[in-house]
């Protein structure tokens, strides 16, 4: 079994996020492996394990990005791959073109990424991807088996849970709850070090508009502060009456 793997560099969720110029300034700041995306590594290298077969992990950032690769690869994942978008404006849209690029030419049976990220967390670029690829895909999954060229998915749905039977090569990615991701341990470090990485540069893929994004961040900004609530009092008439006069005088929404 064939298993991609993409994955994404982001912020430490430890991290206090400090804003200069209108933008999150990188300076000081530790970067780790989406944390979505370590159930997918964990996934990848469970379904190795019991099918045999290979992991590769593909990931698109700027040359820090190494670091979350050789972890994957420590955890157990066999070989990685890293497009150099240094400089680049990416989004959504131009992640996925540049993926497909990457992978249309790679055998496959599964691709698996974490259901979002937790910078942006939109959750689009597994689902575009698979448009891209023209696969089917089975989003915010808890729980994966696969027996010959039939998968069987367990995923969230609002309150409850629904499972779904797909023909492979199939996309998903992958919820909290899926399963629990290992530490990479020494031995494995050591091995991640000798572990190949394949290195792309974007010039090398025929990407429609050379990879930039159609998406233009004009400013990032904190919320503003939320100031003290208002508790009512009387009847629960005149409380109605109050809060529709504040809603009109005060919050203007009405």
């Amino acid at each position: 079994m064939n298993i991609l793997v993409i994955i994404k560099q982001t912020f430490d969720t430890e991290e206090k996020i400090v804003l200069q110029n209108g933008a999150i300034s990188e300076e000081g700041v530790n970067f780790i492996i989406n944390p979505y995306d370590e159930y997918a590594i964990e996934e990848a290298i469970k379904l190795r394990d019991e099918h045999s077969g290979q992991i590769t992990v593909i990931t698109i950032g700027p040359e820090r990005a190494e670091s979350a690769l050789r972890t994957a690869l420590a955890m157990g994942a066999d070989q990685a791959v890293m497009v150099d978008s240094e400089g680049l404006n990416l989004d959504e849209y131009s992640a996925a073109k540049i993926l497909a690029a990457v992978i249309k030419d790679r055998e496959f049976d599964l691709i698996i990424g974490g259901n979002v990220t937790v910078d942006y967390g939109s959750g689009q670029v597994g689902p575009r991807l698979a448009e891209e690829l023209n696969i089917p895909q089975v989003t915010t999954i808890t729980k994966l088996d696969i027996d010959g060229t039939q998968a069987t998915v367990e995923r969230d749905v609002e309150g409850d849970k629904e499972i779904i039977a797909v023909t492979l090569p199939v996309l998903v990615t992958a919820q909290q709850g899926l399963n629990e991701p290992r530490y990479p341990s020494l031995p494995g470090i050591m091995k991640a070090k000798k572990k190949p990485i394949e290195r792309i540069e974007i010039g090398d893929l025929a990407i429609e508009d050379g990879g930039e994004g159609k998406t233009v961040v004009t400013e990032t900004f904190f919320p503003p502060k939320k100031e003290a609530g208002r508790i009512l009092s009387g009847t629960i008439l005149e409380q109605a009456a109050d809060l529709a006069r504040l809603l009109r005088s005060e919050a203007k929404v009405i």
